[in-house]
């Protein structure tokens, strides 16, 4: 998933990871497919060495990525920022920022089972203090007791 699908050029270096795995996979070729991306790698060049990276994930390096614009945030980013209510009380820790069909969603760790998934919009999200890594929400009532 990206923001920046231009990013997407011949002779790009991108990391591939699967569990501890790692290598790094160069763009041979970019083409579209429907609403999607097409990448051909450079060295898979047949179905059973793309298989092979099957149930892996790409990533950009940090001194490759797209400057983020203002108000926008890599989930990697945000980790383990606390989130706070407008009172100031502590309301648990970022697990992760995801890009979902329904839009962006922080996942907040609240020390129980599973995080709490909150939309990362305004009015919930009343502002992002990166300096001081912390969110300050204004969750509707019985958000985060989902």
């Amino acid at each position: 998933m990206t923001d920046f699908p231009d990013r997407f050029v011949a002779g790009l270096t991108l990391l591939w990871r699967r569990g501890e795995a790692e290598r790094e996979l160069t763009v041979a070729s970019v083409g579209g497919h429907g609403a999607r991306i097409r990448l051909r790698f450079q060295g898979i060049e047949d179905a059973d060495s793309a298989r092979g990276l099957s149930g892996g994930d790409l990533w950009v390096r940090e001194e490759d990525a797209v400057p983020a614009p203002e108000d926008f945030y890599y989930s990697h980013q945000v980790e383990g920022w606390r989130c706070e209510d407008t009172g100031g009380r502590a309301l648990g820790r970022v697990s992760k920022l995801e890009r979902t069909a329904g839009g962006a969603m922080l996942s907040i760790d609240i020390g129980g089972a599973e995080p709490v998934s909150v939309p990362f919009t305004r009015p919930i999200v009343v502002s992002v203090d990166a300096e001081n890594e912390r969110i300050i929400l204004d969750p509707p009532e019985g958000l985060m007791e989902l």
